[in-house]
């Protein structure tokens, strides 16, 4: 059904239609939202919020289309165009029925002003009126132009305005609805609503009356319907409302200088996110958008203080240590921002004011040297929602396996260094002191070969921790991770009915919750029957947790 044709519809129903002026898309959607049953795009309104100049024939008409246009797409209930005198003559009205038929208009409203007209209330303007049967003229042209039967043409007449009497004012609406007009609208600007109810009186009713109560503000729609009145205007109290608020908030912000004085006179931004369509456009980029096009946070943990370390981090955090002319904090953004990894959270605790790198969002962990790497993940925790990437801040990576990862389909999935298992087999020197062991439900081969080339599929890791018996682990997690959406709602859940149940209690391989690892709260998920992924890789990674393993970075890394 087109929107003329929804009009029509509505107009057939008992009482009478409550319209609203809308100044552009959104308060247009406010007014949809509020109930109404359709939108004005008022002239006035447009004229003040567009330009900031009077309502005087200033606004094109193309400048009026395109705010037209804009709300007709942001709205399912009908729009009424004001459109003034037409923009011109009779020739001009046929091409500006054209034009709001094509925008998706429902009817459009022409008055028997002189163009260039003068809004109707403004005092002290010289005020003239177009003789009757040129006004005839352009509703002929309208309705002769039009191509949908639906679409309707409100002739408005200005005889009140003008002090030209009832009798006038009524024998032009005659004239007009005679001449094929849908609807007639009688605009005053007594202060009371008697003048109109007289006037609605005499009236033939051959076609609806529209009212627009601006001046006489204290009539109610009852009374006015009771008196003949079929479609109800509020012109323009929405732009009014809207200039009050925003002078209040101003005088506000400017005398108390914090933004956040005005908290209570203003909506909150979920709000706004709500009324512009975001939730929808959230809805839309799940389903139809791939997973590597969806929106990924990383959350990087870096609050922890390394005595062994010393005195290398003596001044910064051990994420600011350089390594060739590139801290591992650049290098670790390096690779995030290559793989199209823009949103970048960062916990920050042990020396948190030397790391200011600009398009971050950080958090800090105050109480780094008493609690473990997953609270300082938690305290970062409003970013845990949808894809998420959580990487320590120690490590240093190919770019390829953090594109490996992000191809993991798994709603949970670790990296898992299989070259760990090489090492332990030749009795090697460990790469890490304590590394966290992974074992996978499907072990993978003997050979060398089998675990530099792993088969594709799942790899379902079954235990992970830093005591895990050393001939039962396959792998070592780097310490990075992927939690699609139901992985970070899964971890957050878990998270939280840890709290409950193990408020003080030993988590897992910690003494309590608060000096958990990561890896404890992995080994939760699995244990309540979450399924986790590993993606295997074999070497491409270093970790920098020792003096040992800094001389080793700065000799094997490149650049």
């Amino acid at each position: 059904m087109t929107n003329a044709a929804k009009l029509r519809a509505a107009l057939k129903k008992p009482g009478a239609l409550k319209i609203v002026g809308a100044h552009d898309a959104l308060s247009a959607r406010l007014i949809e939202r509020a109930g109404f049953d359709g939108v004005w795009a008022s002239g006035f309104a447009i004229s003040a919020s567009l330009k900031c100049i009077p309502d005087a024939s200033f606004i094109t008409s193309s400048e009026q289309l395109d705010v037209e246009r804009n709300i007709v797409e942001a709205v399912s209930i009908p729009v009424i165009a004001d459109c003034d005198t037409g923009y011109g003559n009779a020739l001009n009205v046929m091409r500006t029925v054209n034009d709001r038929e094509r925008a998706g208009v429902a009817a459009i409203c022409i008055e028997d002003n002189v163009y260039p007209k003068r809004c109707s209330f403004y005092a002290g303007v010289r005020r003239e009126l177009i003789p009757i049967e040129e006004h005839c003229g352009k509703i002929r042209a309208a309705k002769a132009a039009q191509i949908f039967p639906e679409f309707m043409v409100i002739a408005r007449t200005e005889a009140l305005i003008a002090g030209w009497g009832q009798e006038e004012a009524l024998k032009r609406a005659e004239a007009y609805a005679d001449a094929g007009a849908d609807a007639i609208l009688i605009h005053s600007k007594s202060k009371k609503f008697d003048e109109l109810k007289a006037v609605y009186k005499l009236w033939s009713g051959q076609v609806p009356l529209v009212v627009v109560p601006t001046i006489f503000d204290q009539t109610t729609a009852l009374e006015m319907e009771q008196a003949g009145a079929k479609i109800i205007i509020y012109a323009n109290q929405p732009v009014r409302a809207a200039i009050r608020a925003m002078k209040d908030t101003l005088d506000l912000i400017k005398k108390d200088t914090r933004p956040g004085a005005a908290n209570d006179r203003i909506v909150t931004l979920p709000e706004v996110y709500d009324v512009v369509g975001v939730p929808q456009m959230e809805q839309d980029e799940k389903q139809f958008l791939p997973v590597g096009s969806e929106r990924i946070t990383a959350v990087i943990a870096a609050a922890g203080f390394e005595k062994q370390l010393l005195p290398l981090i003596e001044d910064k955090p051990k994420c600011l240590l350089d390594i060739k002319g590139k801290t591992i904090l650049d290098r670790q953004i390096s690779a995030l921002n290559e793989c199209d990894i823009k949103e970048i959270a960062l916990v920050r605790g042990y020396k948190k004011e030397a790391i200011s790198l600009p398009n971050i969002r950080y958090y800090d962990n105050d109480r780094y040297e008493e609690t473990g790497e997953l609270l300082s993940l938690f305290c970062a925790e409003n970013e845990l929602r949808g894809r998420t990437i959580v990487l320590y801040g120690d490590i240093i990576f190919d770019t390829a396996i953090l594109e490996k990862l992000l191809k993991s389909p798994a709603d949970i999935a670790l990296v898992v260094d299989l070259a760990w298992f090489d090492q332990e087999q030749r009795n090697a020197q460990p790469t890490h002191l304590n590394p966290d062991l992974v074992s996978l439900a499907a072990p993978p081969g003997k050979s060398y070969l089998s675990r530099f080339v792993m088969p594709e599929g799942e790899h379902q890791v079954v235990k992970i921790g830093q005591q895990l018996p050393r001939e039962s682990a396959h792998g070592e997690f780097i310490g990075m991770a992927m939690f699609s959406e139901k992985g970070t709602q899964a971890l957050c859940e878990s998270y939280h009915a840890a709290h409950k149940q193990h408020p003080s209690s030993p988590f897992h391989e910690s003494a309590s919750l608060a000096k958990a690892s990561f890896t404890d709260m992995l080994q939760e998920l699995i244990d309540q029957g979450y399924r986790i992924q590993a993606v295997p890789i074999f070497k491409g990674w270093m970790e920098v947790d020792s003096f040992e393993e800094y001389q080793k970075a700065w000799a094997k890394i490149r650049q």
